[in-house]
């Protein structure tokens, strides 16, 4: 079954950080501490006591672990905290500062830190995603790509919006240099859209979904093939110190896997609920705009796609050089979890 749609960052105070956002769903920073465990370890304990880990609502399987409170069963005395993304940009910031210990970004996103030195690596794939597309605002005269040389598109740098932005430009024969890109995150972009503010938007859901249906904005480019896969990933120190906890977390996702599969109606209504959207909403992105069911292992499908992105950054001046997009596309999947993965151990 294939289900388709779609704390300010210090190293001086990661403890505190909090990823923010200016939407409904994505609103006020939220760091939440998680009830006691009910379910013991086994008896050499856990190699942590505490796990920080991220939910957002362009990754639905992040809001239903949360939700069903299977990590906070299965890990006794492990303190499970989770901290609200506002968007890739702000997750990668977080793993960067240490703040978080597993993130949710687009790949597209953590290729562009790894290669930039942030010492991450990609343990799971949780959708593909079609999150991004090219919005413009009702009554817009503009109807292709083309149509945005000299004029201002809002995005936000460091995110697959941006990336299938300057994905889009090149494919259209648009310079970059020929479009005003106004760098905002992704609920303030909406808003510029839709006052008026901005020309277009690289967009991203479920925001982008409510601006069709609140305020008549249209999607005038779309290509899923330019949105790279949903990328969970971990500090490199978390990994080497804390597999156990690595192992429950992609277990605790391939639990939430098989549960969006079997319930999408009540996966678009935890996702309309955590984000502040209406139903009918949150369904477009789960049954429309996002696949699913696919392969948690990160691998040839995923690198094929971030082959692409990845001169894209040298030539957007984004990443140096293509050696340092070689050299982290090389070191960027770590799979052993992923393969592991299984979701029996997972309490309910």
């Amino acid at each position: 079954m294939r289900i388709r749609t779609a704390l300010s960052v210090t190293a001086t105070t990661a403890a505190a950080l909090m990823l923010s956002a200016c939407a409904a769903g994505e609103g006020s920073s939220v760091v939440e501490d998680a009830p006691e465990p009910a379910v013991s370890a086994d008896a050499e304990g856990w190699s942590d006591d505490t796990l920080t880990l991220d939910y957002a609502t362009y990754n639905p399987l992040s809001l239903i672990i949360k939700e069903q409170g299977w990590l906070e069963a299965t890990l006794d005395d492990v303190t499970v905290t989770w901290v609200q993304s506002a968007g890739s940009n702000k997750a990668n910031e977080a793993l960067r500062a240490g703040a978080i210990d597993v993130g949710s970004t687009a790949g597209s996103a953590a290729l562009l830190a790894k290669a930039n030195g942030s010492p991450i690596q990609t343990i799971g794939i949780y959708t593909q995603p079609e999150w991004a597309a090219i919005v413009v605002p009702a009554g817009s005269d503009i109807t292709s790509v083309e149509q945005l040389a000299g004029r201002s598109v809002a995005a936000t740098k460091g995110t697959d919006p941006y990336f299938f932005l300057l994905q889009s430009l090149e494919e259209h024969g648009v310079a970059l240099g020929d479009v005003e890109v106004q760098n905002l995150q992704h609920a303030d972009g909406k808003a510029a859209l839709e006052s008026g503010a901005v020309d277009a938007w690289s967009g991203l859901d479920p925001l982008m979904a409510a601006s069709e249906a609140t305020a008549g904005s249209r999607l005038i480019y779309r290509n899923i093939d330019f949105n790279t896969y949903g990328f969970l990933n971990a500090t490199q120190d978390f990994i080497t110190a804390n597999p156990d906890l690595a192992q429950v977390v992609l277990d605790a996702y391939e639990k939430a896997r098989a549960w969006a599969i079997e319930n999408p109606e009540e996966t678009a209504q935890i996702l309309a609920d955590t984000a502040g959207i209406d139903l009918a909403i949150a369904q477009k992105v789960i049954l429309e705009r996002t696949v699913i069911d696919l392969d948690v292992v990160p691998g040839d499908e995923q690198r094929d796609v971030l082959s692409v992105v990845g001169p894209i950054f040298v030539d957007s001046g984004d990443v140096s050089s293509q050696a340092d997009i070689d050299t982290a596309l090389d070191g960027l999947f770590h799979t052993e979890f992923a393969e592991n993965a299984d979701p029996a151990p997972i309490a309910d």
